[in-house]
């Protein structure tokens, strides 16, 4: 992983990656696949998957690593076209979030979203969407509401925030 001189702190870095077959990575998206349950036959599968990205869109995440090179978390997003006859809007899709257990309650996963929502911004997105089945409070402590109407394929719930 290239770290960028911006995004070092004394204690943590945050490194925005787009190639999925990066170890560290790897490492750590199996780790949160275990502790929600998720089996994988094909790991390989799913991370050239990952690098394919959607309909022409690629996936980016931004991992965060502690000082000695741990995984603290990361954020995996995608940037998402919504059409109809009439309308059409790019949405950032918060794809996948997690923090590592010994990491939680201290302000990283804010801090992920708030990478996110800024990378969104400066490539005029103004929306953010996701799905979640486990962290509801969370998001809308951040913003995010309960986006009625909409349903997602995994079933989960969807929450939606306008980031301007």
């Amino acid at each position: 992983m290239t770290v960028k001189q911006s995004d070092m702190r004394e204690d943590y870095s945050d490194v925005l990656i787009s190639d999925f077959a990066d170890p560290v990575f790897q490492a750590a998206f199996r780790q949160y696949f275990g502790e929600i349950g998720i089996e994988v036959k094909d790991w390989d599968g799913l991370f050239r998957e990952m690098n394919q990205g959607d309909g022409g869109e690629k996936n980016a995440a931004y991992v965060r690593l502690s000082a000695d090179g741990c995984v603290i978390g990361f954020l995996l997003f995608i940037l998402i076209r919504f059409t109809s006859w009439f309308f059409e809007e790019t949405c950032g899709f918060i794809r996948e979030f997690w923090v590592a257990d010994e990491f939680r309650g201290k302000g990283h996963g804010s801090e992920l979203i708030a990478l996110a929502e800024r990378y969104f911004l400066e490539r005029g997105i103004t929306t953010s969407i996701l799905t979640t089945d486990t962290a509801g409070r969370f998001y809308e402590r951040h913003g995010y509401g309960k986006a009625a109407g909409c349903g997602a394929k995994n079933k989960d719930e969807v929450f939606v925030k306008r980031l301007r």
